[in-house]
């Protein structure tokens, strides 16, 4: 019975281990004129620092299981990259022409190199950047050619799809889209091109998958995003007015589309590219 008593008293506790999830970039880390220091993006495993002593054979122990490791997703960092990449080339702080290399970015950002790089790979894919072996990607420009031939494929993709559900949706659907409409004008009236940028994606995104068709929707939302980007390249950068003009469109399409009116639909659309 002592023996017994023993025994139990030294038998062993389960250690739990946590994780520290991955801290947040921030966009706006970037670009300063100074590089910040370096806070890696890592998975930190707190531990007691003792494992614990194997049970003697034939003696059960019960114990509540560990709770599992949070693993932080190297694809979560590369994403937060990506937007805030995007949104440096959408304000003009990644400049046309110029060459960035993955390593000093991702020095600037407190990151490996490997998140920088793919987020990178991923807008050369969209054609906003070009890859320079052994230097890095440079920014991409664009020409008033290219935005008209964008422009064009752009009505090619959207016209007859937006036709098509003009005559097939009931009116209660587009009225559940005038949040977005009212979203772009907002940003519109500040003058922020990026924010009105993410706007004006999100409203045509939320036309286009009423069609149920996903290729359709990330083809277009493609073709758009290069779209805003010649369009900051090739010509002058909008002025609020035009921003408000442009913003004003989308409520009037959403008027037409549940009046059911084709021509119209078909003329503010093509108008608005």
């Amino acid at each position: 019975m002592e023996q017994s008593r023993a025994r139990s008293a030294t038998a062993p506790t389960a250690v739990s281990r946590t994780a520290v999830a991955p801290t947040a970039v921030s966009p706006t880390a970037v670009w300063p004129e100074s590089v910040p220091d370096a806070v890696p993006f890592a998975s930190l495993e707190a531990s007691t620092g003792r494992e614990p002593e194997p049970a003697t054979r034939g003696e059960h122990t019960h114990s509540e299981p560990a709770p599992p490791k949070v693993v932080p997703q190297r694809h979560s960092v590369r994403d937060q990259i990506l937007e805030a990449l995007r949104d440096a080339l959408l304000s003009g702080e990644l400049v046309p022409g110029e060459v960035y290399s993955a390593p000093a970015l991702a020095e600037r950002f407190g990151v490996s190199a490997t998140p920088v790089r793919e987020a990178m790979q991923l807008l050369a894919s969209e054609g906003a950047v070009e890859t320079v072996p052994n230097r890095g990607f440079r920014v991409a420009r664009y020409s008033p050619r290219d935005l008209a031939e964008l422009s064009e494929i752009r009505a090619l993709l959207e016209v007859p799809a937006v036709l098509a559900l003009a005559r097939s949706q009931p009116a209660e659907r587009w009225t559940r889209l005038r949040p977005l409409a009212e979203d772009t004008l907002r940003a519109a009236a500040c003058g922020d091109r990026t924010a009105y940028a993410e706007t004006d994606r999100a409203f045509h995104r939320g036309v286009l998958e009423l069609t149920g068709n996903r290729q359709l929707v990330a083809v277009a939302e493609d073709v758009q995003r290069r779209a805003h980007l010649s369009a900051l390249r090739a010509s002058p950068a909008p002025r609020t007015t035009d921003l408000l003009a442009e913003a004003a469109d989308h409520l009037a399409l959403l008027d037409a589309l549940t009046d059911q009116d084709l021509p119209a639909v078909e003329r503010l659309v093509r108008g608005h590219f």
